[in-house]
């Protein structure tokens, strides 16, 4: 609630169910108070179907989600032998003598379905609160779809929370919350093209499908925009199949990718069809595009090296870049950007090699190369080429993007070749 901790979960649970053809209709973020979480829980099961909470289920006196929930419903807390024997042996498998503080984590509500956590200590809980036979304090418990409520507790850390929802807790919303009609869904990944342009160029095309019942929607991220079609109508798969084939033969060669795919694993599957490799050059990415190639696994396949030439003396020392080049243009140029592709590709003897160089900002900019001024360089076997773009925005951003466009570079080349 201070700020200092980013909530992902909420996020990530939100795009979890919208893909599972699920509704979120609101996400409360409350402090570890007493007051605060019934009244949230309260209020969430008089309105809700699913209620999921997070946090709150280990050992420590700022974890008291549990005992409040059970409060709430009117259950009392036994000791689970099994989960209490799981946190036992998570402790011994790292020759850890256990606190007695951690036996808190084998209580488990009266009725309530302990749902297993091998990544660590805390079980997830699940309650089944059916409809008419609410406590009176938790609310009306009125439901206009469903029979009975469920209520789901998760742990807090991530490694632990997903595994255990798309494991566990999926399958208990497909059974439990059966889907009138078939969900499907499909996001297409453009770049090179602003999200105005996007919704402008399919928008009259797919009307027919909309008014049929296609859901269109639009996600502008860094350097790209995801078009997302889905349906929940009989004849779901052919109507986003139809809107599909609709938007890829519009945009063609700026879709890069489908769903989740990143670019840079749009870019490794490339090379790796086209047995190609790679070498990088960076200055002012830091290290970036190297980061974002490497996260792709089999990116050892693809991936020769590269450099973080951030000086001019790691340029010349390391990759080639000419004194008086340097002199000449400044470390921010056409001219430079060339060498170090150049330099790169021929040290590891890659197929392709990228440059970048640049001005992050905030200082050091000029009239002549302002701020967010980058030089992008492929080079490959029919030559180099150098594209300069002005990407005015705070740091963190502006390597994200660069990053962005430098492997649409090599994408668009790869595909045309």
């Amino acid at each position: 609630m201070l700020g200092r901790v980013l909530n992902t979960h909420q996020q990530w649970l939100c795009r979890r169910l919208a893909d599972l053809g699920y509704v979120v209709t609101r996400q409360v973020a409350v402090p570890d108070t007493a007051n605060d979480i019934q009244s949230a829980v309260r209020e969430a099961l008089s309105r809700a179907d699913l209620v999921v909470v997070t946090g709150g289920l280990g050992p420590t006196s700022d974890d008291i989600t549990r005992d409040l929930i059970a409060q709430l419903l009117g259950k009392k807390l036994r000791l689970d032998d099994a989960v209490l024997e799981h946190i036992k042996k998570r402790f011994a498998a790292r020759k850890l003598a256990m606190p007695k503080i951690n036996e808190v984590q084998a209580l488990v509500p009266e009725g309530a379905l302990v749902l297993a956590n091998p990544n660590g200590t805390a079980p997830g809980l699940a309650m089944k609160i059916e409809v008419g036979n609410c406590k009176p304090g938790v609310g009306e418990c009125k439901s206009p779809s469903a029979s009975a409520k469920w209520l789901v507790m998760l742990p807090g850390p991530p490694r632990e929370l997903r595994p255990m929802f798309d494991d566990l807790v999926v399958p208990l919303i497909r059974r439990e919350f059966s889907l009138a009609a078939g969900f499907v869904c499909r996001t297409l990944r453009t770049s090179g093209i602003a999200e105005s342009l996007v919704q402008e160029k399919i928008q009259e095309p797919l009307a027919p499908l909309v008014a049929a019942g296609l859901e269109v929607g639009y996600c502008a991220r860094v350097g790209q925009v995801d078009v997302r079609l889905s349906a929940r109508v009989a004849g779901a798969e052919k109507m986003v199949g139809d809107a599909e084939a609709l938007v890829r033969k519009i945009f063609a060669a700026q879709i890069y990718g489908f769903d989740d795919e990143e670019m840079e694993t749009a870019v490794v599957r490339l090379l790796t069809e086209k047995q190609k490799t790679l070498a990088l050059a960076e200055s002012c990415t830091g290290g970036n595009l190297a980061h974002r190639i490497t996260n792709v696994p089999g990116a050892s396949a693809v991936f020769l090296g590269g450099w973080v030439v951030y000086s001019n003396e790691s340029k010349q020392k390391f990759i080639g870049v000419r004194a008086e080049t340097l002199a000449a243009h400044g470390a921010v140029s056409e001219p430079v950007s060339r060498e170090m592709a150049e330099g790169a590709r021929s040290q590891l003897g890659a197929d392709f090699a990228i440059a970048v160089t640049g001005i992050a900002g905030p200082g050091g900019g000029t009239p002549e190369k302002p701020v967010g001024t980058v030089f992008m360089a492929l080079a490959g076997a029919s030559g180099t080429v150098v594209e300069r773009r002005r990407n005015s925005y705070e740091r963190e951003t502006f390597k994200q993007l660069t990053v962005q466009q430098a492997l649409e570079m090599l994408r668009k080349q790869l595909v045309s070749a």
